[in-house]
């Protein structure tokens, strides 16, 4: 390849800031460029020698400076005399999906096909601008080789001006880290989504990707000031990935609005991927689980068979029993396959043999009577090929018993320097997805790659982990209430997380005074929950999945009047807006199931009062409001104080929380 192609400078000029409009001229000519459906957006791509960039105008005022674009591959290098063509489309629909935050959404974008197009190579920069942000990919067709080994990416997004954002270290084996809000030129390396607040407050947006299949995640690396780079997860030979002659990119996205909430109510990364290719999707169902998890991380139980194992037949049975009795769907048994015993050395599980204290048929049939539905855990720790030789045959097993489900998890180093978010990583995540659809598997990954609305395209791919969970508190410092109110404004905009909410014995009082109790992943004597119980139930309501779990030891939950809002919560959502917030500081967020509303608001450390309009509600309509709120006068995190009274969709709901708090309401027609 050329290296001369792709390798120029971009002249950034103090012009550019001062005068928006020259952004879209380049050496006297008028650039190509694409506007929002509103106008709001604007988009224009530069040309200087064939290299390209591109840049981005919002309300007249420049957000992306003149940027890189460009892919490093064999092939992919046009000829002098490449010949540019540009074309415009637009495009709206409204389309419908079985579960999701939201079951409708409007998908409405202007779309510019730049192409350098020569006797080999036909290589096109898709750019859609959409009201709430822009996405561009690389697409092209070369008749030079027929493999493009992609050696790096050059797509660059140098911000105009001062930003603070909020973002984990760029990483390729997790996203299981702290959140930083950084100014931009402080920051070194980010994975995605990255979000960021224009220091004039004019403006919110986040940087992420779309429809990522067969190709390494994107993460973003500082090149100079305010510019980030991206930077591909290599393979074990540093090729980044090896592709197909005619193929196209991951989008990459950047998502716009006027205040943080705009960011959690936006579809554009659902919309940029395909339609279902799932044709009856009617065994696809949102749903409540409980399991033995999180009595594993307390140390109470253990997933290895022994003394204490969490996974047996009756625990099972037990915990079945209560979900039955609680208005709850599913049951999850991390532990219950052989294997355990190797964890730490050279995990190797058995996904077709129960340890013989776990009777899984009798379990099964038991769940089946019951109307419950059986989960099936697989971790893998990281063996891949072990896992995908017995990948179908497991998930036929899984599927004559009843099984619908299947958490995944992947805490391990891959085999042969393989990193989890490489092509390596991202072709079998997806490989286990298209598997579970053939025996009409639902998939709830951990350790995974992050969601970029493949969800749309395969919706078998319910929930995913993606950062720093609720076991975190178990063993180690903890998530802070801070954490809690930055994670709607990043990680959940890429898709449903499977935080696993909802501890009520935040104190960890029953686990502390069991004698047998093991410390797991380190001492966690001095852990506890940083939240109120009123917050933990608000968790239900903020942190959306729709494979929802009531995370802590049943025992805690029998005969706790707050558990009511669990057993009235609907996983099933067809509506939601998050209605007000601040990253890191708050958030407030609605969602509807059928004609019952439900509210989840929380705080980070500061004590918070938020008035929130229920103009959301259906006019004309009383709807009784049951309320689970903070002990804001006695100041115990403890204790949550439920009160219920009539509303309609004229009032206004004064939400009292206390520092790292939070309140949940039930909102239900009279």
């Amino acid at each position: 390849m050329n290296p001369k192609f792709f390798n120029s400078q971009i002249l950034k000029t103090a012009l550019a800031v001062i005068f928006p409009s020259m952004l879209l001229s380049a050496c006297g000519e008028t650039s190509p460029e694409v506007t929002s459906p509103d106008g709001r957006i604007k988009v224009g791509i530069q040309n200087s020698g064939n290299v390209l960039s591109y840049a981005v105008v919002t309300d007249g005022d420049t957000l992306i400076l003149p940027s890189r674009l460009g892919v490093v591959a064999d092939g992919l290098t046009p000829s002098k005399d490449a010949k540019v063509s540009v074309s415009h489309s637009k495009f709206d629909e409204t389309w419908h999906q079985p579960w999701g935050e939201n079951k409708e959404h409007r998908n409405h974008y202007n779309e510019m096909a730049y192409t350098l197009k020569d006797a080999n190579l036909d290589f096109t920069v898709r750019v859609r601008a959409f009201d709430d942000g822009i996405a561009f990919r690389y697409e092209w067709k070369t008749a030079a080789t027929d493999t493009v080994v992609v050696t790096d990416e050059l797509t660059e997004f140098a911000f105009a001006v001062p930003a603070t954002s909020w973002s984990i270290p760029g990483n390729f084996d997790t996203y299981e880290l702290e959140y930083r809000q950084l100014p931009i030129e402080r920051v070194d390396s980010a994975n995605t989504p990255f979000t960021f607040q224009l220091e004039s407050g004019k403006l919110v947006g986040s940087v992420h990707e779309a429809a990522l299949y067969d190709y390494p995640e994107m993460t973003l690396r500082n090149k100079e000031e305010r510019t980030l780079k991206a930077s591909l997860a290599p393979l074990p030979d540093g090729v980044k990935a090896y592709v197909s002659a005619e193929f196209a990119t991951p989008w990459r996205t950047i998502q716009i609005g006027e205040k943080p909430v705009d960011l959690i109510n936006s579809s554009m990364i659902l919309n940029l991927n395909e339609p279902s290719k799932i044709a009856d999707t009617s065994w696809i169902k949102p749903q409540k689980y409980v399991g033995v998890w999180w009595g594993m991380h307390l140390g109470t139980m253990t997933w290895v068979m022994g003394p204490q194992h969490g996974a047996t037949t009756e625990n099972a049975i037990k915990y079945i029993d209560f979900a039955a009795n609680n208005n709850l769907q599913g049951v999850l048994f991390e532990g219950w396959n052989e294997g355990w015993e190797s964890w730490g050395g050279n995990q190797s599980f058995n996904y077709l043999k129960a340890y013989p204290d776990f009777n899984i048929d009798s379990i099964a049939a038991y769940a089946a009577k019951k109307g419950i539905e059986l989960w099936a855990h697989n971790e893998t720790g990281g063996n891949i090929p072990e896992y995908e030789a017995v990948l179908d045959s497991a998930f036929a097993y899984y599927k004559s018993l009843g099984i619908h489900t299947v958490k995944t998890g992947y805490a391990g180093g891959y085999k042969g320097g393989q990193f989890h978010h490489s092509q390596y990583g991202v072709r079998h995540y997806q490989k286990v997805v298209e598997t579970a659809a053939k025996y009409q598997l639902m998939i709830d990954a951990h350790e995974p790659i992050k969601e970029t609305g493949i969800r749309r395209t395969w919706p078998n791919m319910m929930t995913r982990e993606g950062a720093r969970g609720m076991e975190w508190n178990a063993w180690s410092e903890g998530n802070s209430a801070e954490y809690l109110c930055i994670i709607p404004f990043t990680r959940l905009l890429a898709g449903p997380m499977d935080y696993t909410p909802g501890i009520f014995d935040i104190n960890y009082d029953r686990a502390r005074s069991d004698a047998k109790r093991l410390a797991w992943n380190g001492p966690n004597e001095g852990c506890r929950i940083h939240t109120t119980v009123a917050r933990q139930i608000a968790n239900w309501v903020i942190i959306y999945s729709p494979l929802q779990m009531a995370a802590d030891l049943i025992e805690n939950y029998e005969g706790h009047d707050a558990f009511q809002f669990f057993r009235d919560f609907n996983a099933d959502c067809d509506w939601s807006e998050a209605l007000d917030g601040e990253i890191g500081k708050y958030i407030v967020v609605a969602r509807r199931a059928g004609e019952n509303y439900y509210l989840g608001a929380g705080t980070d450390a500061e004590a918070r009062t938020v008035k929130v309009p229920l103009s959301f509600l259906k006019n004309g309509k009383e709807y009784e409001a049951r309320i689970y709120a903070d002990d804001t006068e006695g100041g115990d995190p403890t204790k949550v104080v439920i009160s219920s009274r009539t509303v309609t969709a004229s009032d206004i709901l004064e939400i009292k929380m206390a520092a790292t708090g939070g309140q949940a309401v039930t909102l239900t027609p009279r």
